[in-house]
């Protein structure tokens, strides 16, 4: 209700506006510099004004209620139907041409007939002394003001259905989760909107300007030369300046939804594909617009399609992976979850996350290129050995930097590359120390030795999970980072509550 109050109101303000540019633009030129009035016809014609201005007030309030029913029903329902919605979305596009047929219908028409049928009146009981001409050039104006307030009204109308589409809309997503729209419909091409607006903007002048030469003449006024010039200068400006507020608007018609499709675009570029352009335009724009809904739904379709894919080829390698050795199948897996946990914990971003996830998933991804008779070996290995394993971080880098897009796998190499490094700079491959270890380096580092400490062997058991957390804490601050220890521990303790309240609770509850 008080969005639709919203738009009545400032329906009424850009009304009164739109009157009074027009009204004083051609009024007051004409009127006291032109037409040569006795002062007992000025009250007999203010009566004759303010009745026919009555008279236009409630013709054109009745074509208004009726042409803003659809639109008030919905406002005021709390729960209309999909239907009415679709009727009052399509109606409030009208609104702009409606309102431009009521300026130039009711309200031309309410003004102009009661004026001169009470004009006529008067001056045959002579309450009015004029000449009959007078009659004619007020027709005349009257059709020059109206025209003028018809296109300032249908563009700033354009600008006070916003609010309304946007209600519309979203009781629309709220109620029936439906999106409204024109599909690309037009009401008024911008090819109409231009050429009559470039008609009225440039003739404006000139049928002032001629139309109040005329009145002078009919008078038969000798003019001063000086006088004549001040006189023309100011009608001509008058007239010019509304040109340029009329042409001011019709370039606001067509830059605000290019402004407003810049904005979308600069989001797409971004990778933002859930962003759509607002179908507030009834024009060329509208079909400019669905089109690019269209666009970006697409993107997003593929988007999604492409990050499975993604996703799928980092599942699929990880897997490969895992299964040379069958007694560390799924390692992978879960040193990415352990991972994408500390991370939570460490506040990271949403993105971080899962740039992180598929570090963990490929943090091994070098130890296929380690023979089996190493990397399978049940007893102790040799130094020569170990040394064979201790390449795997580094040719987990070369193998990713094999791989196109480079662009996507440069954010796993570093977590890739140290997830081997110590904080006290006893690791490998680069001896790195404290804060020299990336920081997917220091994460996957405490990740991947809970699952090797916690995982079976060939040659061991797995130890306790009570265990491995002793281990990773006695390690804190010398072999791991001790905030993300911390962090991991934290999880852990969190994660056992979990489970241990979801045994505890009845059956009937689960």
């Amino acid at each position: 209700m008080l969005t639709y109050q919203k738009f009545v109101k400032n329906l009424a303000l850009y009304y009164l506006f739109g009157s009074f540019i027009a009204v004083i633009g051609v009024g007051v030129v004409l009127i006291p510099t032109t037409l040569a009035l006795e002062p007992r016809d000025l009250l007999p014609l203010a009566i004759i004004v303010f009745s026919s201005i009555l008279c236009m007030m409630g013709v054109e309030w009745f074509f208004f209620k009726r042409h803003a029913k659809p639109i008030k029903n919905v406002c005021m329902a709390e729960a209309p139907s999909y239907e009415e919605l679709k009727t009052a979305y399509y109606q409030a596009h009208q609104f702009p041409k409606l309102t431009g047929y009521r300026i130039l219908g009711p309200h031309l028409f309410g003004l102009s007939i009661p004026a001169v049928i009470l004009t006529i009146f008067f001056i045959r009981i002579e309450l009015v002394h004029i000449p009959y001409a007078y009659i004619l050039y007020g027709i005349v104006c009257a059709v020059l003001i109206a025209g003028m307030h018809a296109m300032i009204e249908y563009y700033h109308t354009s600008t006070a259905i916003i609010p309304i589409l946007e209600h519309i809309q979203k009781k629309s997503n709220h109620l029936y989760q439906k999106k409204l729209t024109l599909e690309g419909k037009k009401i008024i091409s911008l090819k109409t909107k231009f050429q009559l607006s470039a008609l009225l903007f440039g003739a404006f002048p000139l049928l002032l300007f001629s139309l109040a030469t005329q009145m002078r003449l009919s008078q038969g006024e000798a003019l001063l030369i000086e006088v004549y010039w001040v006189w023309s200068l100011l009608v001509l400006l008058v007239g010019c300046g509304l040109s340029l507020y009329g042409a001011r608007l019709l370039f606001s018609i067509v830059a605000e939804p290019l402004n407003h499709l810049h904005d979308k675009m600069k989001k797409v570029q971004e990778g933002n594909f859930d962003v759509r352009a607002a179908e507030y335009y009834s024009d060329e724009f509208s079909q400019t617009i669905n089109g690019f809904n269209h666009m970006v739904k697409g993107l997003k379709t593929r988007e999604v399609i492409n990050n499975q894919l993604y996703e799928s080829f980092f599942e699929t390698l990880a897997t490969t992976l895992d299964a040379r050795d069958s007694y560390t199948a799924g390692h992978s897996v879960r040193v990415a979850e352990y991972a994408v946990e500390i991370g939570k914990k460490a506040g990271l971003t949403k993105e971080q996350l899962q740039t992180l996830r598929k570090t963990g998933l490929l943090h091994d991804i070098g130890k296929i290129g380690v023979p089996d008779d190493v990397l399978l070996k049940d007893g102790r290995l040799t130094e020569e050995e170990f040394k064979a394993i201790q390449l795997h971080p580094v040719l987990g880098e070369e193998i990713l930097r094999t791989i196109q897009p480079a662009d996507l796998m440069e954010k796993l190499i570093p977590g890739v590359r140290s997830h081997h490094e110590r904080i006290d700079g006893g690791g490998y491959p680069d001896r790195l120390m404290g804060d020299q270890i990336p920081l997917f380096g220091k994460i996957l580092a405490v990740a991947d030795a809970f699952d090797a400490m916690t995982s079976d062997r060939p040659y061991r058991l797995g130890m306790s999970q009570k265990k491995a957390l002793q281990i990773l804490k006695e390690g804190s601050g010398t072999q791991w980072d001790p905030q993300f220890v911390k962090y991991f521990i934290e999880w852990c303790n969190e994660n056992n509550q979990a489970n241990h309240e979801h045994k505890e609770k009845p059956a009937a509850m689960l």
